[in-house]
C-alpha cells in the first residue's frame, strides 16, 4: 500500500474516532435537528443533486429523483419520527421476570458502534450509501464512505449537504476510491464495515475483517425471481418485466432474472411481453462483465434456449436488452449474478417445482408473485428471499419503513428501516437491584438443591396441583429455616 494513502486513510480515521467521541454525547433529538435540515436542503437542492448523479449514471432526471432522491428524503423522515422511540433506553416490566429475580430492575441500552465503514455501490450512489450513513449517524456513530469508482461526486455533495445543515466536521468523511483506503480504515479498527456490492467482493472483504473480529452487514448480488401465479394479470406481468430490464439500464441489486410460469401461460405471456421489450434502448455494455455475460447467453442458447435479440458480442459497447424463452432449468444464466438487461423465461408444470428450481440458485436478495392476493401471499411464505414483493416490482422496497437485506450468498444482516437502524448500535444490559436483602450472598446451605428444585416444580410444572404442592414444599424449607 502506497505510503501517502495509507497515512491518508488513518488522519480520516483519528479524526473520526475523536468527532465520534462528542457526538455520543449528543441526544438522539438533537442530532435528528440536522437530519431535518438536511431533508430541507435535499428538497431546495434536488435539481443540483440530479445534476451530480446523472453526471455519473446517465440516466434521466425523473429517474433519479424517483429512485435516489425522494427515497433519500423519505428515509430522513422516517428518522425524524421513529429514531428517538427506536434509540432510547427500554425499561422491563415485571412481566416475563423470574420470581427469583424480585427487586430487580433491567434496562436495555442502545449505544453507537464507534466508526462505521460504508462501501459504497456504483449502481445507486447517492441513495443506498445515503441511507446508510444517516442511519449511523443517528445512531451515534461517525461515518467513512469508500464510494465505488465514479461515485466520488455524490458523496461529496451529501457530505457538503450535512455540513450545510449542522453536522460536526469529522462525522461524515469521504475516503478515496482505491480498495485500498478502505483496507487502511479496516486495520486501524473500524467497529463496523457496511458493504453494498458482489458475492465475490463480500468473500474477500470478509477475509480482511477476519484478523480483526470487525462485524459486517453484507447486501449482495442478486438473481431475483418472479412467480407467475394462475390467475395473474400477464398483462401486467409483461409490464413489471419490461420496467425491471428499463430501470438504471438493468443495474438494480433486485432487478428480475429469472420468471416462473406455469406452462399453459407461457405462450400468452410471451405474446404480451415481447412487443413491448422490442421497444426497449441499448444501454453501456460493462467492459469488466462482457465475456462472461456472452458466455452465459451462449451457454443457454446451446442448450436449447430461444434469445428475442441478437446476442451481443466482444466488441459490443452497448447492449440491447434480452429476453430468453425457454430457458432450461440447468441453465447456469438462472444461477449467475449479472448486473444487465437479461431476463430468463422458465416454463413449470406446478408451482412446487418453481420452488424447487428457485433453491437451486444460490441468491436470495428479493422476489416478486404475481397472482390473485390471497394465493400470491399464501405463495409468498415459501418464497426463500429476504424481500417479497406482490403484484408489484421494485418500487414498494423504497418504503423507508421496511428493512432491506438477503440470505444465503445475498449476505446478511439488513439496513434501512427499524432493523437497519439497530444495526448500527450495540447492546448494553443494566440490571439493578432494590432493596438490602440479597439471598444469594449467604453461605450455602444443605436444603439448598431441594428449595431450588422445588422452586423450578412451582414455576415450570404444568399441573397446578404439582405447582401447589411445591410451593407448600418451599414454605415448609423456609420455615424450618426461620
Amino acid at each position: 500500500m502506497h505510503d501517502s494513502l495509507k497515512v491518508g486513510a488513518q488522519k480520516h480515521f483519528l479524526r473520526a474516532r475523536a468527532a465520534q467521541l462528542a457526538w455520543a454525547r449528543f441526544e438522539p433529538a438533537d442530532r435528528l435537528k440536522i437530519i431535518r435540515r438536511l431533508r430541507d436542503l435535499i428538497a431546495a437542492q434536488s435539481k443540483e443533486l440530479t445534476r451530480v448523479v446523472c453526471a455519473q449514471r446517465k440516466r434521466s432526471a425523473a429517474e433519479i429523483l424517483t429512485n435516489e432522491i425522494i427515497p433519500l428524503a423519505d428515509a430522513c423522515r422516517f428518522l425524524e419520527r421513529d429514531a428517538p422511540r427506536l434509540l432510547r433506553a427500554r425499561q422491563l416490566g415485571r412481566r416475563g421476570r423470574p420470581a427469583w429475580l424480585f427487586g430487580v430492575r433491567a434496562e436495555i441500552w442502545r449505544e453507537p458502534l464507534g466508526v462505521v465503514l460504508i462501501l459504497a455501490p456504483s449502481n445507486y450512489p447517492l441513495f443506498l450509501a445515503g441511507v446508510q450513513a444517516l442511519q449511523a449517524l443517528v445512531a451515534g456513530n461517525a461515518v467513512l464512505v469508500k464510494p465505488a469508482p465514479g461515485g466520488m461526486p455524490a458523496s461529496i455533495k451529501l457530505r457538503g449537504l450535512l455540513a450545510a445543515a449542522g453536522l460536526p466536521e469529522g462525522l461524515y468523511q469521504v475516503l478515496d476510491e482505491d480498495v485500498r483506503s478502505a483496507q487502511a480504515i479496516i486495520a486501524a479498527g473500524a467497529d463496523k464495515v457496511v458493504l453494498t456490492g458482489s458475492a465475490a467482493t463480500g468473500r474477500q472483504l470478509l477475509a480482511d475483517l477476519a484478523p480483526c473480529l470487525i462485524p459486517a452487514t453484507l447486501e449482495l448480488s442478486g438473481c431475483d425471481a418472479i412467480f407467475v401465479l394462475p390467475g395473474a394479470s400477464l398483462a401486467m406481468v409483461a409490464s413489471a418485466i419490461v420496467f425491471g430490464l428499463r430501470l438504471n439500464g438493468g443495474a438494480t441489486c433486485i432487478a428480475p432474472r429469472r420468471v416462473f410460469v406455469p406452462r399453459d401461460l407461457l405462450p400468452a405471456l410471451e405474446r404480451h411481453l415481447l412487443p413491448l421489450a422490442a421497444q426497449l434502448p441499448a444501454v453501456p455494455f460493462a467492459t469488466t462483465a462482457r465475456e462472461r455475460i456472452i458466455d452465459l447467453l451462449h451457454e443457454a442458447v446451446t442448450q436449447g434456449a430461444r434469445a428475442s435479440r441478437p446476442l451481443p458480442t466482444a466488441t459490443d459497447t452497448d447492449m440491447t436488452p434480452i429476453v430468453i424463452l425457454d430457458a432450461r432449468p440447468e441453465c447456469e444464466l438462472l444461477k449467475a449474478d449479472i448486473f444487465a438487461p437479461i431476463i430468463a423465461l422458465v416454463a413449470i408444470d406446478r408451482l412446487q417445482e418453481a420452488l424447487e428450481l428457485d433453491a437451486q440458485c444460490p441468491y436470495a436478495l428479493g422476489a416478486s408473485v404475481f397472482g390473485p392476493e390471497p394465493a400470491a401471499r399464501a405463495f409468498a411464505t415459501r418464497i426463500r428471499a429476504g424481500s417479497i414483493v406482490i403484484n408489484d416490482l421494485i418500487v414498494p422496497t423504497a418504503d423507508p419503513r421496511l428493512s432491506f437485506g438477503g440470505r444465503d450468498e445475498s449476505g446478511y444482516g439488513v439496513t434501512r428501516g427499524v432493523a437497519g437502524l439497530l444495526e448500527f448500535t450495540r447492546i448494553k444490559t443494566v440490571s439493578t437491584r432494590h432493596g438490602q436483602f440479597r439471598p444469594h450472598y449467604q453461605p450455602s446451605h444443605a436444603d439448598d438443591a431441594g428449595l431450588f428444585t422445588a422452586y423450578l416444580e412451582a414455576a415450570h410444572a404444568i399441573s397446578w396441583r404439582k405447582r401447589l404442592r411445591a410451593l407448600a414444599r418451599i414454605l415448609i424449607g423456609l420455615s424450618k429455616r426461620g
